[in-house]
């Protein structure tokens, strides 16, 4: 009986993105989110032909028939992933095939007409975020010519598209250089010049605080940092320290320009989130410009009752908090002047 109802909260998943679907060829949506739809332990995504499921009661059985039961109904599907969020060891965690689907993993998605490089089992996560969608068409419709920071770039999808604007600069900064190894993939995907400037694989405290002295000035910096990090030259926390990384990042903003700020805790509540924010305008001299959406197809069907996460995002729709902030300076200074 269980098994049938996963079947049936599937196949009503499934259906409620029929659209999106229709028109998903190469790119990257979510099929089911079990948070909202019904099946906390299970998440199911699509990159190109490729299904990821993210298991948190690790059944291989249940995924098995979960992955057959999606490939019945979604045309072209040829290869399956399922990551066990409690697996045994690391491989078990990064993903492993499901028997069954013989065709590799897929390499790349193409979202908003920009290629990107996805490995797929290159950590717990797929390498790509479906819930930053709209930041990222964001950036490519608004950063034409600008100098970008992007912090914490992982594997960069963020500065890709801000690249693709075409933004006149992008410096990708993350501590681990295999990650940008997969943002340089992206930029050549694309025909963008691939410059060894550009992708610094440096701490980002440690790189904050030399661009401060340098005195550089960006119309854009991209924050997106994952929830918990601590080594020896500081602690990355979104539950207790965002505003902490925000105003490092704020000397580095030019007159004028905007801080594109996400935190995915799903323990931090959107109420919080703000709070946070207004905390850094206390000045005056920042502010809240925008809240971005998360995609449809993310936050899947409607449903009614209690806030199916662990803490009310609220007025976010998604524990993927993404809010736009404006700077502006008393020095008045521009990117273009330092």
């Amino acid at each position: 009986m269980t098994e049938d109802k996963l079947s049936q909260a599937v196949g009503r998943a499934l259906e409620a993105r029929r659209l999106v679907l229709e028109g998903s060829r190469d790119a990257a949506v979510r099929l089911f989110d079990g948070f909202r739809e019904g099946w906390p332990g299970l998440v199911v995504d699509l990159y190109a032909r490729t299904l990821v499921l993210y298991d948190r009661d690790a059944s291989e059985e249940r995924a098995g028939r979960v992955a057959a039961l999606v490939a019945s109904r979604v045309p072209g599907v040829r290869a399956a992933i399922r990551k066990a969020r409690h697996g045994r060891d690391p491989a078990e965690r990064n993903g492993l095939p499901i028997p069954g689907f013989d065709g590799a993993p897929d390499r790349e998605v193409v979202e908003h007409g920009v290629r990107y490089a996805i490995e797929l089992t290159l950590n717990r996560d797929a390498s790509f975020y479906l819930d930053t969608r709209e930041l990222r068409r964001l950036l490519k419709a608004e950063l034409a010519g600008a100098r970008v920071l992007n912090a914490f770039a992982y594997t960069g999808s963020l500065g890709v598209a801000a690249r693709a604007a075409p933004a006149a600069e992008v410096i990708h900064l993350d501590r681990t250089r295999r990650f940008l190894e997969v943002a340089r993939a992206s930029y050549a995907l694309n025909g963008f010049e691939v410059r060894r400037r550009d992708f610094r694989a440096r701490d980002f405290f440690v790189e904050a605080a030399s661009l401060r002295r340098e005195g550089a000035l960006f119309d854009a910096v991209i924050v997106d940092p994952p929830f918990f990090s601590t080594d020896a030259r500081g602690t990355v926390d979104l539950e207790r320290g965002m505003e902490r990384l925000l105003n490092k990042v704020r000397p580095l903003v030019a007159d004028g320009g905007r801080i594109f700020a996400v935190n995915n805790g799903l323990f931090v509540p959107g109420a919080a989130y703000l709070a946070a924010l207004e905390g850094i305008g206390r000045d005056g001299y920042v502010t809240l410009e925008s809240i971005v959406p998360v995609p449809d197809d993310v936050l899947g069907p409607a449903r009614s009752g209690p806030v199916p996460y662990p803490a009310d995002p609220a007025p976010f729709a998604h524990p993927t908090k993404i809010a736009v902030l404006r700077v502006r300076r008393k020095d008045a200074r521009g990117a273009g002047r330092t």
